[in-house]
């Protein structure tokens, strides 16, 4: 498992994409990302952590598990679409971005895109069950990118584009009714998880009085 930082390195081409009963496999093309990389290192594309597999001096292959074709919008790549990609950070490297594990929490279908100022005011639609996690000013990765959530209500939330993230990612290319990958912050996850077993830990204590234990035999 790689960690990211949601800022993308480039955008790769799909070369091929190969269904199977187990899953699928993935050719990508690329540059910049493989420099440095060795197979079995982790890249991120569109937000998902996958592992190289084989390396040519153009490209790269990723196996992909049904899980995460059923999770993720991998399952909709084709030959010829473009996609963004990240080497997982390496120690001693800047965090630029957020904390992006590329563990796609579900995803998110674009409503709208409007012109604000040289920037672009994108707003998706997300399941329910991932409002909890989401937070105004709190940052989320959209397709592997890291951005800070700019307008959120019960069931959507918008991010602010600047130019260079327009022009160097793969976001201007989506439109409405597409579907994106959405990882949320996981320290909001881990907090959740934390409280929640805090609470649970609360009542076990709570009911472990003297007369408790006497009933019981002890």
């Amino acid at each position: 498992m790689g960690i990211f930082t949601g800022l993308i390195i480039e955008v790769g081409r799909v070369r091929r994409m190969s269904r199977r009963a187990d899953g699928a496999s993935l050719i990508i093309e690329a540059q910049k990302v493989l420099v440095g990389t060795r197979i079995g290192d982790s890249i991120s594309i569109n937000g998902v952590d996958l592992t190289v597999t084989e390396m040519t001096s153009d490209s790269f292959s990723a196996d992909v598990s049904v899980e995460t074709l059923s999770r993720s919008t991998l399952g909709e790549l084709r030959a010829g679409r473009e996609v963004n990609l990240e080497r997982a950070l390496a120690v001693g490297e800047r965090l630029g971005g957020h904390m992006v594990q590329g563990h796609v929490d579900g995803t998110g279908e674009l409503v709208s895109v409007t012109n604000e100022g040289n920037a672009y005011r994108m707003r998706f639609k997300f399941a329910r069950e991932l409002g909890r996690y989401i937070a105004m000013k709190g940052s989320i990765a959209v397709d592997g990118i890291s951005l800070t959530v700019a307008g959120l209500g019960d069931d959507w939330f918008e991010v602010a584009i600047i130019p260079h993230t327009w022009r160097e990612t793969t976001l201007s290319q989506l439109t409405g009714g597409d579907r994106a990958n959405l990882e949320v912050d996981v320290l909001a996850k881990y907090v959740e998880r934390l409280l929640l077993n805090t609470k649970e830990s609360t009542a076990v204590e709570e009911k472990l009085t003297l007369e408790y234990l006497v009933e019981r035999g002890y």
